[in-house]
């Protein structure tokens, strides 16, 4: 089978390798799409700090199921499926608590392990999550991001009723905001440079779009959600800025949950932090209860995603999807690869 590989920074190759034995606990997935994520572009410039070479990638992907274990039960040969791309040790005091999504040895299929950019991909049962009937390839592919969208809103708990500030309205913030939305919040604000994405927020539901590089976001949030301002804020972005626009724009006394990966080390005004006793609370990746969220979202309509595939792209240019993205950040979301 063909197997899709990055030799090193900014170089994508192709190999010829055997189908990868199916353990008895184990599922065979006939890949169908691969969505390409900002952190695999981190890595295609040679800046993720925990990824080395040779690496393949693939970690938001969908597909049939083609093969099932010996030991496998509830799944079937022609199933449509997605998987969690976490490999966990289930012995540290994070996996014995339920949060294996923070794993003191974690690893990331198609980061520290094997990602899934191939014809065929081994992956355990225990990780794979059917797809129901009405959600498609590409819906598919878009369950493992929007499943850190619904793990991040969580970290805030309800959000019925409420009113959510979401700094960045790349796929993920765009996700974010979404995903608020979905789960009840009374009213979404999202901010982008980008009049592109505000654009598609906008389509996609989203209440209020603001550019703070036009508009005074302060001014804005009072405004649209009245003198207590937004009652939780996601920073999606990364970036000092964005984090700076999230402390100074808080409510005294509320929540900024960091979705965003800081590529360098941030500086962050930890006195206005003390001050307004805010909390700062990370997010990372998801559970399968996250998976499970995601999916009720994608099947009701209350998230929408096809509006958000900029391209596809067949496996055998996968270096030409990067290409694109390297020459169309501005005017791209999310690019699939087709299998």
């Amino acid at each position: 089978m063909k197997q899709i590989f990055m030799s090193a920074p900014g170089k994508i190759e192709s190999r010829d390798v055997p189908i990868p034995p199916v353990g008895g606990a184990d599922v065979l997935l006939k890949v169908k799409r691969i969505g390409v994520c900002g952190s695999d572009i981190h890595v295609f410039h040679g800046k993720h700090p925990y990824t080395s070479y040779p690496v393949v990638q693939g970690h938001e992907v969908s597909g049939e199921i083609a093969q099932v274990g010996a030991d496998v039960r509830g799944f079937a040969v022609g199933q449509n499926a997605t998987f969690m791309p976490q490999v966990w040790c289930g012995n540290c005091y994070p996996c014995t608590h339920g949060r294996y999504n923070i794993c003191n040895e974690l690893k990331v299929m198609g980061f520290q392990a094997t990602g899934a950019a191939s014809d065929f991909f081994a992956v355990p049962a225990k990780n794979v999550i059917p797809l129901p009937v009405g959600v498609d390839y590409d819906q598919g592919a878009f369950v493992e991001p929007l499943a850190v969208a619904v793990h991040a809103v969580s970290r805030l708990g309800s959000v019925k009723g409420q009113n959510i500030l979401v700094l960045g309205a790349g796929p993920i913030g765009n996700l974010v905001a979404q995903t608020a939305k979905g789960l009840g919040a009374a009213q979404v604000m999202i901010t982008d440079v980008s009049t592109f994405r505000l654009d598609l927020a906008r389509k996609c539901g989203v209440d209020f779009c603001v550019d703070p590089s036009r508009m005074d976001l302060g001014e804005e949030l009072k405004a649209r959600f009245g003198a207590d301002m937004a009652d939780g804020i996601l920073e999606c972005v990364g970036i000092d800025s964005t984090m700076d626009q999230a402390i100074r724009n808080a409510r005294k006394g509320s929540d900024i949950i960091v979705v965003g990966v800081f590529g360098e080390d941030g500086k962050v005004d930890m006195g206005l932090v003390q001050d307004k006793e805010l909390r700062l609370i990370g997010t990372l990746m998801y559970r399968k209860e996250d998976y499970i969220t995601a999916l009720d979202l994608l099947a009701s309509r209350k998230v929408r995603v096809d509006g958000l595939i900029s391209r596809h792209f067949p496996a055998s240019d996968y270096a030409k999807a990067y290409e694109f993205i390297e020459t169309q950040r501005d005017q791209s979301m999310k690019i699939m690869i087709d299998f």
